[in-house]
């Protein structure tokens, strides 16, 4: 295993083991529930949205470590961002880790965390695992059920 390949795995265990912004949010706007009946991982995204931004983001989840690291990174990504910022990440993300985007070392830079996910492409059954939190939070910006 490469070095990349090496630390991107680390990224996704500890993010699994320490998830940030994990537990429920007080005075939630708007919430969202997800889940994977593949597997059984299921998760629920709270926001605060004030002046379409997101002031504030938690989830909880269970699951494996894939969807579970993917929820906590995408909090980190998405708390303070716009609603279109928000947007824009998750079409980043989903094309990453459908394989559509391979991102440049320089572009995996401006990915942070979330380019840990790159390799999941490798992985079609992953797909679902890490893409699931962000249809979830996408559902909870439309305040609609997420996709199945």
């Amino acid at each position: 295993m490469s070095d990349l390949q090496d630390l991107y795995q680390s990224i996704i265990l500890d993010h699994n083991r320490r998830p940030r912004n994990y537990g429920a949010l007080d005075e939630a706007t708007s919430r969202a529930e997800g889940r994977n009946p593949l597997c059984g991982d299921e998760v629920a995204v709270e926001l605060k949205v004030e002046h379409d931004a997101i002031a504030d983001v938690r989830f909880t989840a269970s699951g494996c470590a894939v969807s579970r690291a993917a929820a906590s990174i995408m909090t980190q990504a998405v708390k303070g961002k716009s609603v279109t910022e928000a947007g824009h990440l998750f079409s980043q993300f989903h094309d990453l880790v459908t394989g559509k985007l391979k991102p440049t070392p320089d572009e995996a830079r401006k990915l942070g965390e979330m380019a840990a996910f790159s390799g999941v492409a490798r992985f079609p059954v992953r797909v679902k695992c890490a893409s699931m939190p962000w249809h979830t939070l996408q559902a909870a910006l439309r305040k609609e059920p997420p996709a199945p």
